[in-house]
């Protein structure tokens, strides 16, 4: 049984009850892969309503989760408060949280901690810049974020790798297919040596970085690109036929 095909929406900052119900309206009329794995992640003001409206099958993730059960921590949300409001997934990591907001490895790790633990399933993003990529370190930048989570987590069973390099996202530059599948096989040879053998072979490891329904077929045949991880498209009604990719 080969690793099941996983689509991530992040809808990130955008949208409006409206246009939220309109996406969703149309996942629940699409004809989507049965054997796809299809989350979406919007804005946390929408959260319940994409839950309350979304058809069986599809689950919500929260963008962002604290690493705290509960307390005086103004604006934030836990991992509890997701699980109970049937939101079963969050996005951990993503580089516009770790450049715009400052958030490090460390608490990057000790959020995914927190949410796995609080019975979350966590879609955890990992990145370099332009600068990294073209002093060659893209791997080393890379296995030094997931190393921080492999610091604190043990068990990856519930954690999905989503590597995004930071200088394709919202930019219209894709990494080539062999770029994508040179890290993503770098990344699996890392969770071998570093996690278990299990991990390596389980985990599933997502593309995110300009994602849109002209280039996903290609990339979907790539051995260990596992699925994407949308951004702007996932706001789009091709948004389907990114996620119908590995059945086209």
């Amino acid at each position: 049984m080969g690793r099941q095909f996983f689509i991530g929406g992040n809808f990130k900052m955008n949208g409006s009850a409206k246009s939220v119900t309109e996406i969703i309206d149309n996942l629940n009329k699409a004809k989507i892969d049965e054997n796809a794995e299809v989350v979406i992640a919007p804005p946390s003001l929408y959260l319940l309503l994409a839950r309350e409206h979304l058809r069986k099958g599809i689950e919500v993730a929260a963008q962002n989760v604290f690493d705290k059960p509960n307390g005086a921590f103004t604006g934030e949300i836990s991992a509890q408060q997701l699980k109970e409001s049937g939101i079963t997934w969050t996005l951990i990591g993503h580089s516009e949280r770790r450049v715009i907001l400052q958030e490090d490895d460390a608490f990057v790790a000790s959020k995914t901690k927190a949410a796995l633990d609080g019975g979350l399933g966590v879609i955890l993003c990992c990145g370099e810049s332009l600068e990294q990529r073209e002093a060659g370190k893209t791997i080393e930048v890379v296995t030094n974020q997931l190393k921080a989570v492999a610091d604190k987590v043990k068990d990856w069973s519930k954690i999905v790798i989503a590597y995004e390099p930071i200088w394709a996202i919202g930019t219209g530059k894709v990494a080539t297919t062999e770029q994508a599948q040179e890290v993503h096989a770098a990344i699996r040879e890392w969770l071998k040596k570093e996690v278990s053998s299990e991990a390596a072979e389980k985990t599933r490891i997502l593309y995110g970085g300009s994602v849109t329904e002209k280039n996903s077929s290609e990339l979907a045949k790539q051995a260990d690109i596992d699925g994407f991880l949308v951004g702007g498209a996932s706001l789009k009604p091709a948004f389907v036929d990114i996620i119908n990719s590995n059945s086209a």
